[in-house]
């Protein structure tokens, strides 16, 4: 037995000591034309390995240990590119896709990208693992957003997002660059009223898992993005693995997420990823967490099939569809029956699909197409009815409403690069939205149009400034109306490069936005005279002046100003209410409206950024902000999201453990002024057993200040063939009950508070192989 000890020794000393590996690849293309530049060099750090891209622009680093690393790109007339936060892991590939720009003295920027900014000033990406890293952000980019100067959730429910003071409904959702509904589960979380929004929902039914890089835009917007006043999230697949097939399964106090990607078969060269998903809170039921009494359950289902040809272009087929539910029953203890929605059976249901192709083509060694259609709809419902407390069966019908809204939308962009210095790109925007409901207020099914051209020329003055100019149309028809709406908006950016670590930027851009199918379609006094359909975009105003200064060790500081002028905004005409829509979120008011209004923000965000290096990173950004807006009667208040401030701080650290083991402790910290709301007649409430406001009154009430903490912490194991994750995530682990609304509680006879949710405890464990 002593013979053998030193033998069980060695291999308990060598299977300690073993180093797991894995593979760093990818490609790298022209930025505009998308043809593979042979030649570039590759370096790769803290190894500092170097290769050189092939016939095809690719390039591998194989049997890398496990950890973090950074990419630098280089090749003759174009610019460097430096790629940080590159994690690999055991058992999976990192593949990346970068796409260099044409030469040029530029700003050694901390925050770089493997693809060509789509904008000089307010512009974030957000990546995959930055929504796996960063605490409590159940895997959505919306909710990574948070950490943004500027940028509010709506409620703690869901990821609607206030910018720069402006409502959730003024932000749009992109997916592969066009524009698509309302793409969350639940789209009624968090809301008074407990309708649907047009912006946001429970949680993201794309999976980060199908997710590749996305930007997050505050404006002032470039000439290819309209529609929009608020802000942008574009949302980008990534294209899976095209050599290997994997997998990832990951099991939660949420449910349960499987993805699979590569190749269709070894001599193939398309490739394809998909994943599903399953959730429910039960598991969250016993673990302490309240939702209300609420059951939501949601399931979706996504993919992305590649098919690139010989010419350098490819296709591509994606899609995605989920379904959702919200289902409230009442307590059985009666006397437990405290506010008014305790004797209610409430049923809601969320059904969302989106689905499409893309087609990039290089034509020439400067100019290439690319075309996009996608069509996508929600479909909500909601019934409510009264229990009787004697047998718990149902009795009288409270509401049954149901609404589809639906968009197909075309894209087709041309980019021609005239020479290094002068870039062309346009290209046109088609929308058809659709909307149908039964709300009694609405009754009617509306179609509208939107048709958008564009162009935008990129030019270089000197090696140290450079900018764009174009010019962005806004042509709308609402159906049975015979009005064409018909808008020009200019854009224009520059870009001074006072040094090599010091910026100077400033935007303009004129824009306008469609109103939300709710208003267009109410009807007023049951006559077909007073309604919405007339209506016009609102439109705005913004100038975005900014300066970028890059530290050492990838990190930097960002400071901007920016000042928002909206007009043409619809507001009430009634005596009573003083309405604008700048403080709509999910209600469809029973109001007649015209673009009579007008309403402003403006304010001074900064942001100090450390990219993952020396094993943290840091991210702490902050706004002083104003928004406010004119009524019917010319009188200037504040609006509904003026909280008057915001401020984040996201940071983490990492431990390594011997070569298979990982920590992370990872924190985020908000701090926001209240949002505000309007005074109740409590009087008149309870004669009507409703809620109902003060004649005339504006948005005089604050509510206190957000505060949420969020922790999360995890270990990452690594083996030979793949690597796991076990982690937890706390949101709200300081238990802070923040305030959402108020509203008239007919069981109470009073005004009540509403409160956000508590503490939320999500342990989950991931496998990737």
């Amino acid at each position: 037995m002593l013979r053998l000890l030193p033998i069980l020794l060695f291999f308990v000393s060598t299977a300690f000591a073993q180093t797991f590996t894995s593979t760093i690849r990818g490609s790298v293309r022209d930025s505009d034309t998308g043809l593979p530049l042979t030649g570039a060099t590759v370096s790769l750090s803290p190894t500092q390995a170097g290769a050189i891209t092939d016939a095809q622009g690719t390039f591998r680093f194989g049997n890398l240990s496990v950890g973090r690393y950074q990419l630098t790109v280089s090749y003759l007339g174009y610019t460097t590119v430096l790629i940080s936060e590159l994690l690999l892991e055991s058992g999976k590939e990192n593949v990346q896709q970068i796409r260099l720009l044409p030469s040029g003295k530029q700003l050694h920027e901390a925050t770089v990208t493997a693809t060509r900014p789509v904008s000089v000033n307010s512009i974030q990406e957000i990546t995959i693992e930055q929504t796996f890293r960063y605490a409590a952000t159940y895997m959505d980019p919306a909710r990574v957003a948070t950490s943004f100067p500027g940028v509010a959730a709506a409620n703690d429910q869901a990821n609607g997002l206030v910018i720069r003071g402006n409502s959730p409904n003024s932000m749009q959702w992109r997916l592969e660059g066009v524009e698509i509904v309302n793409p969350n589960h639940l789209s009624n979380a968090g809301t008074f009223s407990d309708r649907p929004t047009s912006t946001g929902g429970g949680v993201n039914i794309l999976s980060t898992q199908l997710l590749g890089t996305s930007q997050f835009l505050s404006g002032a917007f470039p000439a290819q993005y309209g529609n929009v006043n608020g802000g942008i999230l574009d949302m980008h697949l990534r294209n899976g693995n095209d050599e290997q097939t994997e997998f990832t399964a990951q099991a939660s106090l949420l449910g349960l997420d499987f993805a699979a990607e590569g190749p269709f078969s070894k001599k193939s060269k398309a490739f394809y990823l998909v994943n599903y998903r399953y959730s429910f809170t039960a598991l969250l039921g016993a673990m302490g967490a309240s939702f209300g009494g609420e059951d939501m359950r949601f399931q979706d289902l996504s993919f992305n099939l590649n098919f690139p040809n010989a010419k350098g272009g490819r296709f591509t087929v994606f899609g995605t569809g989920g379904i959702s539910s919200n289902t409230f029953e009442p307590d059985k203890d009666t006397a437990a029956w405290e506010y008014e929605k305790d004797g209610q059976n409430i049923l809601y249901k969320n059904r969302m699909f989106a689905s499409g192709i893309t087609f990039e083509q290089p034509l020439a060694n400067k100019l290439s197409v690319r075309a996009a259609l996608v069509g996508s709809a929600l479909a909500t419902s909601r019934v409510a009815y009264a229990v009787n407390s004697q047998s718990f069966g149902r009795d009288e019908l409270l509401g049954d409403q149901k609404l589809i809204n639906g968009k197909v939308s075309l894209n087709t962009t041309f980019t021609y690069r005239y020479n290094p210095r002068s870039r062309f790109e346009w290209g046109l925007f088609v929308t058809l939205n659709k909307y149908e409901t039964d709300v009694w207020s609405v009754n009617t099914n509306l179609n509208s149009l939107a048709v958008q051209p564009f162009v935008k020329w990129s030019f270089q003055v000197t090696p140290g400034i450079s900018g764009e100019v174009g010019l962005h149309a806004m042509l709308s028809k609402v159906e049975r109306t015979e009005k064409l709406s018909a808008l020009p908006e200019p854009r224009a950016a520059v870009k001074w490069q006072l040094s090599e670590t010091d910026q100077l930027s400033a935007s303009y851009g004129l824009h306008s936005q469609m109103q939300t199918a709710g208003l267009y379609t109410t009807h007023i006094y049951d006559t077909d005279y007073y309604n919405n359909r007339n209506l016009s975009p609102t439109r705005s105003q913004q100038i975005v002046l900014g300066y970028q200064k890059s530290f050492p060790k990838n990190s930097s500081l960002k400071i901007e100003a920016y000042w928002q002028h909206l007009f043409d905004v619809p507001v009430g005409q009634g005596l009573r209410d003083n309405y604008s829509v700048v403080n709509l979120i999910e209600e469809i008011p029973y109001e007649f409206l015209k673009n009579n209004g007008t309403a402003r923000n403006y304010g001074v965000e900064a942001s100090f950024q450390k990219l993952l290096t020396s094993d943290y990173y840091l991210l702490v950004s902050g706004s002083l902000y104003d928004a406010t807006y004119v009524d019917l009667f010319g009188q200037r208040h504040k609006a509904r999201f003026n909280g008057r401030h915001t401020f984040s701080f996201t940071g983490g650290k990492e431990f390594k453990s011997g070569n298979e083991s990982l920590w992370g402790v990872n924190a985020k910290v908000l701090w926001l002024g209240g949002f505000r709301d309007k005074p109740i007649d409590v009087e008149y409430s309870k004669v009507l057993k409703t809620t109902l406001y003060e004649a005339q009154s504006h948005y005089s009430v604050k509510m206190k200040d957000y505060f949420r903490p969020d922790l999360r912490i995890y270990w990452k194991k690594s083996k030979a063939k793949f690597n796991r994750t076990l982690a937890i995530d706390l949101q709200n682990v300081s238990g802070t009950k923040n305030e959402a609304y108020r509203y008239f509680d007919k069981r109470k006879d009073d005004v009540v508070t509403q409160y956000q949710l508590g503490l939320i405890p999500v342990l989950s464990y991931r496998w990737e192989f």
